[in-house]
């Protein structure tokens, strides 16, 4: 599980566990024994189990017909997970040895930190505090590191979603006044008002009860064909790819978003551990150290699991701390 440190390092490498295939140069301030323990395979695994049998409890206790020894099981299971938690914390906590501030500059950690400080003091409020041991749940996303960068990409979406909701409404409203003044007095359950006709047009966003509304319309007159089609291709199509845009854009974005924090901190990424030596980073590195890194480099170009802006990046980094270091 661990490697031999660089010479001149004080720090240790550790694998980051079981979703992990590179290693982690463990900080010389972090106490390297527990930090190995807390990054360790035997570890993680026994987390993730905890956090299953927590899900699994909160499940069962959800039921209003289970025998009631199989609720003190789970109620058990449910104290003891909180219990594991927070001696989990304690522990990453103290990991850090002299500096224990670096443990809040990661937002898992934070996050960690606030389930276990909130419980005991929400244990009166039923409906939060069970909405708060939920979100213990939640803490398995931190070994998921591809359902880290979903999670962004869907809290990065949010604003332009929120505009493009924006402009939807406006142009369903500007529909559904034609389709009052075409089919209000003909079909009122469907287009009497502007109410119910932005209900029907909502609902059909999703193409649901096309054909009929399409037909009933073409009943009524021979406008519902431009009307129809035209929201179809314009708005129904049209918000679609820009909704897919939106969201694989934000998504890229959180990948490299994640991938550039995590390789500043030498830690895993979809590319692999980049890790830049203290020494490189004060400009007194050796060329040979960064020649190593740039040949590091080569080989997640050749493999194609980082994107080319990606490594363009890193590149000019290298030749900039080269130059910093003549």
């Amino acid at each position: 599980m661990t490697s031999p440190a660089p010479s001149g390092d004080a720090s240790t490498t550790v694998s980051p566990g079981v979703f992990a295939t590179s290693t982690v140069q463990l900080a010389p301030y972090r106490i390297q024994w527990l930090a190995r323990l807390m990054y360790g395979n035997a570890f993680e695994i026994v987390v993730i189990a905890i956090i299953i049998a927590n899900a699994a409890a909160l499940a069962i206790l959800t039921y209003d017909d289970v025998a009631p020894g199989v609720v003190a099981v789970a109620e058990v299971i449910d104290r003891a997970a909180l219990i594991f938690y927070t001696v989990e914390v304690v522990l990453r906590i103290v990991s850090y040895g002299t500096k224990p501030w670096m443990f809040f500059r990661n937002p898992w950690n934070v996050f960690d930190l606030l389930i276990v400080v909130l419980i005991p003091f929400l244990n009166n409020g039923s409906v939060i505090f069970r909405l708060v041991r939920l979100l213990r749940i939640l803490r398995i996303f931190r070994f998921l590191p591809e359902a880290r960068i979903l999670m962004l990409s869907m809290i990065k979406s949010v604003a332009p979603l929120a505009s493009l909701g924006v402009l939807i409404g406006f142009l369903i409203f500007i529909y559904a006044m034609a389709g009052v003044y075409l089919f209000g007095e003909a079909s009122p359950e469907r287009w009497g008002d502007i109410g119910t006709a932005m209900v029907t047009l909502t609902v059909m966003l999703t193409l649901e009860n096309f054909p009929d509304s399409f037909l009933g319309g073409l009943a009524i007159t021979p406008w519902a064909l431009l009307y129809f089609l035209s929201y179809m291709f314009f708005i129904v199509f049209t918000v679609l790819n820009i909704l897919i845009g939106i969201v694989i854009t934000a998504m890229d974005q959180a990948r490299e978003e994640v991938t550039a924090d995590r390789a500043a901190e030498g830690l895993p990424t979809a590319t692999g551990t980049i890790h830049v030596p203290a020494s490189a980073r004060d400009a007194h590195a050796a060329h040979g150290e960064l020649d190593a890194l740039a040949a590091d480099l080569d080989g997640v170009a050749r493999s194609g699991t980082a994107s080319a802006d990606h490594i363009r990046r890193i590149r000019e980094e290298i030749d900039r701390l080269k130059a910093g270091s003549k």
